[in-house]
């Protein structure tokens, strides 16, 4: 009977390396700070820079995603009431006196509450921002793993499918994770991971920090290898 070898362990500087290049990339997103609002698409100002935009239903933690991202309790709006953002918000990602990048806090779709006619203007700004936004790199989606995707994330899905194919990367953030145990965060991963075709998928939460380091290397990694000068910041 074949020995069977012992399972491969990450050595310990790798695993430091790993370390310090996920505090790196949280220290890079720590320095977002607000850049513009909008209303319309027309109002963004025209950027040369790296965008990801953050998309989500109105109650799967985007902006407490986003917060925790970039270690600020306020940056993006974070209300008891979903539903209650209805502008593009910009965030801008560098030191002091330059931008690599910019984060992009879109409103949440979806929810009951609000009337009918918003909701159908703010789908119709969305899907042509998310069409026709020249710098628009990556696109991060917000899904809560006990409910996954529903009809309007799917729909966005098809939205963004031709970009996807033209090289925009995407990202499903499965929040809230640590409602889940093991078994049923491997199980919502798998679905995830079969839905996203084209992109990637990791499980996240704000409350025990899991996947925060991760998702920000992701949002480190594509801001960097879309321009030179991301790549300098340590």
């Amino acid at each position: 009977m074949p020995v069977k070898p012992p399972p491969v362990r990450p050595r310990t500087h790798d695993l430091a390396a790993a370390s310090a290049a996920g505090r790196a990339a949280l220290g890079w997103l720590h320095t977002a700070r607000f850049l513009t609002t909008a209303a319309q698409l027309h109002q963004l100002p025209p950027l040369d820079v790296p965008e990801i935009a953050f998309v989500g239903r109105s109650n799967a933690g985007k902006s407490t995603a986003i917060n925790t991202l970039t270690q600020q309790t306020q940056l993006a709006f974070a209300s008891k009431k979903p539903g209650r953002t209805q502008h593009i918000n910009l965030f801008a990602l560098g030191r002091q006196g330059q931008m690599d990048a910019v984060l992009t806090d879109l409103p949440g779709y979806g929810y009951a509450a609000v009337p009918q006619a918003d909701k159908q203007r703010w789908q119709r700004v969305m899907a042509n921002y998310l069409v026709t936004r020249p710098n628009l790199t990556g696109v991060v989606m917000l899904c809560d793993p006990r409910h996954g995707l529903k009809e309007l994330d799917e729909t966005l899905l098809e939205v963004i499918r031709p970009r996807v194919e033209q090289g925009l990367q995407f990202l499903v953030l499965l929040t809230k994770a640590d409602k889940l145990n093991r078994g049923e965060q491997a199980k919502a991963l798998s679905i995830a991971r079969l839905q996203v075709g084209g992109g990637e998928a990791m499980l996240f939460s704000a409350h025990t920090r899991q996947g925060v380091e991760q998702a920000a290397l992701w949002l480190r990694a594509l801001a960097g290898a879309a321009s030179p000068s991301a790549g300098g910041q340590g």
